[in-house]
């Protein structure tokens, strides 16, 4: 059929101007290729992924089985099914010694359904949102969804790659309402110590904003486990997910605690964005909380450490510059200027004609991002021993 004449023609799209300033995500695309690698028969060692390698605990998927042959699976209440509401405020209890009303509490559909509902109700077009550089490349993204701007800040190894009170209250500016942190971070696995929350919450609350704090990695630490904001502050937003510690990515289930004041504007604006979230997925992470999974989770916390222990001291080796040791999540975050200047070139590279999959740096920001990859090592000692020998032969070549 031909295009009408008084039609523009069918290559003119009708962009929004927000996604001039969105940018891919380059580790789908090094994921993509990897996948089109492996179909040809090519042996992938892939350490790009940030999903743990373990699957999803039995008696969650248990419990979701039983969910769709037993139960009615309909729509839930838009802020989550009061039973995972409740098991949250026991894990809370449990966890951490806090007691969060189950009313505080909101499930999601991903931690990134959360965290877009936080940025759509705090932020008015221009607004702008602090966070380091690096750090998640989707976080700035949400922000500009919501018609505001990130205002990344740079840092380095001598703050752990993390923001600090004396940074915030540096680059604050008129118009920032909201400073986001992660703690442990994505990419570089550091955590923010807790004093210095502290002291972080107290200058954003002396100028008027609102913190956010980023705990997805919470329960993937090494030696101890990590403090949550909502120890000691009832006016934060904390973001977390069932994909992590769980190993529930598949199941695109988040979840986070909001100051009560804005209870009522989450859930309006979660009624509208996707009604509700999974009703199979919230029945079946309530099993996430049974004792038995909760034994195999430590058990897989464990083999984490085991993974980074054999990785970070074998990329040093290998010339990586690594200065500061992750203490969470499953990142390494390393500086790869003794091999190249362009790090995206670098990993398109090593992909190719080594069979490693890394992520460069230019997916968490700019500052020396060229200079970066970001190693995930949720892989069996063995398939990192692999990767660490494929390196040092691309390396030498």
């Amino acid at each position: 059929m031909n295009q009408p004449k008084d039609l523009p023609p069918a290559t003119d799209l009708h962009l929004a101007s927000r996604l001039a300033e969105i940018e891919p995500f380059h580790v789908v695309t090094l994921v993509t290729r990897a996948i089109e690698l492996q179909s040809q028969g090519r042996d992938i060692v892939n350490m790009v992924i940030g999903e743990p390698d373990f699957p999803t605990p039995p008696a969650v998927v248990r419990a979701g089985i039983e969910a769709l042959r037993h139960s009615q699976i309909r729509y839930t209440p838009s802020l989550g099914s009061t039973d995972l509401r409740g098991k949250l405020r026991g894990w809370y209890q449990g966890r951490y010694g806090i007691d969060v009303p189950e009313s505080r509490i909101a499930v999601t559909s991903g931690s990134s359904a959360a965290l877009l509902l936080t940025m759509g109700v705090l932020l008015s077009p221009g607004d702008e949102v602090m966070m380091a550089d690096p750090s998640y490349p989707c976080n700035r993204h949400f922000v500009r969804a919501m018609e505001g701007r990130a205002l990344t800040v740079a840092v380095d190894a001598d703050t752990g790659y993390q923001l600090t009170a004396e940074l915030i209250e540096k680059h604050w500016s008129p118009r920032t309402v909201a400073v986001m942190v992660a703690t442990p971070s994505n990419p570089t696995g550091t955590l923010i110590p807790p004093d210095e929350m502290k002291k972080m919450h107290a200058v954003v609350r002396r100028k008027g904003g609102v913190l956010i704090v980023d705990e997805i990695y919470h329960g993937l630490t090494y030696g101890f486990d990590a403090h949550s904001a909502l120890e000691f502050a009832d006016d934060v937003f904390v973001i977390n997910s069932f994909s992590k510690y769980f190993c529930m990515t598949g199941w695109r289930l988040g979840r986070m605690v909001m100051p009560q004041a804005y209870v009522p504007h989450i859930e309006k604006l979660a009624q509208n964005l996707y009604i509700s979230n999974s009703d199979v997925a919230q029945q079946a992470a309530i099993a996430a909380f049974d004792a038995e999974t909760l034994e195999l989770l430590e058990e897989n916390r464990a083999k984490f450490q085991q993974q980074r222990d054999y990785l970070l001291p074998a990329l040093r080796d290998l010339g990586f510059d690594i200065p500061v040791e992750p203490q969470g999540a499953f990142y390494i975050y390393a500086n790869c200027s003794r091999f190249t200047d362009d790090s995206f070139v670098f990993c398109r590279d090593l992909l190719e004609n080594a069979g490693v999959a890394v992520a460069p740096g230019i997916d968490f920001g700019q500052h020396h991002a060229a200079q970066h990859v970001r190693f995930s090592y949720p892989k069996p000692v063995p398939v990192l021993q692999e990767g660490v020998r494929r390196l040092r032969e691309y390396i030498k070549a």
